[in-house]
């Protein structure tokens, strides 16, 4: 075997130089953004049959139900013939009877996504005219196509899906809505997930009641759903591995290919130069993450975009070794208790899973 690097910038196993994240700068234009909004690779292949409800929480037997239902009913009143993917021009039909979007009501790690992307999946129209895509993927589309494009391109679609939709930035918020509700009036069906924030979990319909309020004059146009259970990813398994040390987690990133190997502190560093849309693409071709001196996050704004990177990171399925402090001591006392803590919380469950997923990797004695 050639010990010459591969074309695509990653060596064979052996290979002694690992990737870094920190050397990359991704250029995404505003089509592939566009192309992107699928399902991610974690959810290429879930579908409403693959999602097991858990026998001691009802409500989720429910959602996958309605949610069948919701399926369906997109493909009534449908005519034939390809509508433009960028432009109004689109063949009209006739709207389905009952609300255009539903909204996936609960806590963290229970579903909603895997839900949400068999939905996607079971919607009776070809990929092209489906968009998925998370609030703040959608927000990033705006920013590279402008407000008017984005509601030609979108408009043409039968259904848009948004997960996480992001309640703690009111101008972001009533952006969105005020694109949707321009989709709406063009036939798109919607469906949204949000999180229930942690302290108010037991308290009924908060977070649907606070998502309604939010989108102001859409309300009307969505069934909420409330999914009611634990934390999947960590439902019955083994809690995540203690940090590595510095030299196994070094091994690690030379033993495996297609490995980063980044020391933490300036990972962030780099975080703050790259914009969040680009995380996704910052990650491409990256077998797995080694990360060296993880330690907790500074301030607000460098969380935010580690939750970002976190989110790029689990649709991908990257695993994530690391030494330094646990997963669970990133954020302080004060961001968990913040305005922004289920972004916080989502983050830990998500790097844990991946932390998880890490230990069969190899690691150096």
């Amino acid at each position: 075997m050639s010990s010459s690097p591969a074309p695509s910038g990653t060596g064979p196993v052996t290979d002694p130089a690992p990737l870094s994240l920190c050397a990359r700068e991704p250029h995404v234009p505003a089509d592939r953004l566009v192309a992107e909004m699928v399902p991610p690779p974690r959810f290429d292949s879930v579908r409403f049959s693959t999602y097991i409800p858990d026998p001691n929480q009802p409500s989720q037997t429910e959602a996958v139900r309605a949610l069948e239902g919701f399926a369906a009913g997109l493909g009534e009143g449908a005519e034939p013939g390809r509508r433009r993917l960028f432009g109004f021009g689109r063949t009209a039909r006739k709207a389905p009877a009952g609300p255009r979007g539903v909204y996936l009501d609960g806590g963290y790690g229970v579903g909603k996504t895997h839900l949400l992307a068999s939905l996607w999946h079971a919607t009776p129209a070809e990929p092209a005219l489906k968009a998925f895509g998370t609030f703040v993927e959608l927000t990033n589309l705006v920013g590279a196509l402008g407000f008017q494009q984005t509601v030609r391109t979108l408009s043409g679609h039968r259904l848009l899906c948004i997960d996480e939709f992001e309640l703690d930035d009111p101008g972001d918020t009533v952006l969105v809505s005020t694109l949707l509700g321009k989709l709406v009036d063009a036939g798109v069906a919607l469906a949204a997930t949000s999180n229930t924030l942690p302290g108010k979990l037991g308290e009924g319909r908060f977070a649907a009641a606070d998502f309604l309020r939010e989108i102001q004059g859409l309300s009307a146009h969505f069934r909420a759903l409330r999914i009611d259970g634990e934390d999947y990813r960590h439902r019955g398994l083994p809690e995540a591995p203690p940090p590595y040390s510095d030299e196994q987690v070094t091994a690690t990133a030379h033993a495996t290919e297609g490995a980063s190997l980044d020391s933490f502190s300036p990972l962030l560093d780099h975080l703050a130069r790259v914009h969040p849309s680009r995380y996704g693409a910052l990650t491409d071709g990256i077998k797995a993450v080694c990360l060296t001196g993880v330690r907790p996050v500074p301030d607000q704004s460098t969380a935010l975009r580690l939750v970002v990177l976190a989110d790029r990171l689990y649709d991908r399925e990257v695993p994530v070794k690391a030494s330094g402090v646990p997963f669970d001591q990133l954020f302080s006392d004060e961001m968990l208790n913040g305005g922004y803590r289920k972004k916080y919380f989502r983050a830990i469950s998500r790097l844990t899973a991946l932390a998880r997923d890490a230990a069969s990797l190899p690691t150096g004695r």
